[in-house]
């Protein structure tokens, strides 16, 4: 008995380091993907605080909650099943997903720069007149919502791509961490840029001139944040997008536009000294984006100037 018993704790013993094994593995693994998911989530969180502009302020977090719970519903409901059921059967597919979301962002990316330069804008603009608030949010709501799931399915085709789990359910586990972080801190900090022109102006009501003086800082503040924010997301779509498409195509045999970038990232590592690390990165990152650029261009003229398509932004 006692060495049944002895045998027993072994068994439990070597059970537990195995589970606390995994756990490492699947937070490390869920660690490296996020990082890699990095550029859409500056996209993401550059797109939404545009989806409450126009609408009360007093509306502002109710449309963001909803947006988040649509977030987290896309993730966790729609997209984990279907990718760890892609990640057990159709592995070779995730690279054409990949991809696949590379050239939406492209697309995405490239239109946003013509329309600034010029070219004529498609679909519904912060412009319009809002004719029905409630229908408007209902729209501005559920206009969120798909662009999230664009969104979120390239966050997790990245994640599913970066993870190095065998075991269905870890890589399961690994990718609902990185879907509900990634959405906490995208939604979260979306509040926290939306009201934080609400928090100046209460502010500079107050007696104390340094609360005052912070308080129409941030006043003045917000709509160049937004503005910039709006850059930076245009060109993290175009940086990431391209980057899919530069490593998904390599993965496939085309390794044209792989050559390129790399070929390019090492010369300039070769000349940059100390800072070779930081600036074959930019260079890597600038040539993906130029790339996401002519992509993205080439899909919006055959989609707007061919088939016609208008949007539905």
């Amino acid at each position: 008995m006692p060495s049944g018993l002895v045998a027993l704790f072994d068994d439990v013993a070597v059970i537990a380091r195995a589970a606390s094994a995994s756990v490492d593995d699947i937070a490390a693994a869920a660690g490296r993907a996020g990082s890699k998911t990095a550029g859409v989530v500056i996209d993401d969180a550059a797109v939404t605080p545009s989806y409450v502009t126009g609408l009360s302020p007093a509306r502002e977090l109710p449309i963001i909650w909803a947006i988040t719970k649509g977030s987290l519903f896309n993730k966790l409901i729609i997209l984990l099943p279907g990718a760890i059921l892609l990640s057990e059967f159709l592995p070779w597919l995730i690279i054409w997903i990949l991809m696949l979301g590379g050239a939406f962002l492209c697309y995405e990316g490239a239109e946003k720069v013509l329309e600034k330069l010029g070219g004529a804008k498609h679909g519904k603009t912060l412009e319009d007149e809002i004719q029905d608030p409630a229908e408007f949010e209902k729209q501005r709501i559920a206009g969120a919502v798909r662009t999230d799931l664009i969104l979120s399915a390239e966050i997790m085709a990245i994640t599913l791509n970066e993870i190095d789990l065998d075991v269905w359910w870890e890589r399961g586990i690994a990718l609902a961490i990185v879907a509900v972080v990634v959405t906490v801190v995208v939604y979260g900090a979306v509040a926290l840029i939306v009201k934080m022109d609400d928090v100046g102006l209460h502010l500079t009501k107050k007696e104390n001139t340094t609360a005052q003086n912070f308080g129409h800082f941030l006043v003045n503040a917000v709509p160049k944040l937004l503005v910039a924010l709006s850059v930076i997301g245009t060109v993290a779509m175009l940086w990431v997008g391209g980057g899919i498409i530069v490593h998904g195509t390599h993965e496939v045999g085309f390794d044209l536009l792989y050559d390129i970038a790399h070929g390019a990232e090492y010369a300039v590592q070769g000349i940059a000294g100390s800072l070779a690390g930081i600036a074959g990165w930019f260079t890597y990152a600038a040539i993906s984006a130029v790339i996401g650029l002519i992509l993205g261009a080439i899909i919006t003229f055959v989609l707007h100037k061919v088939i016609g398509y208008e949007g539905a932004h």
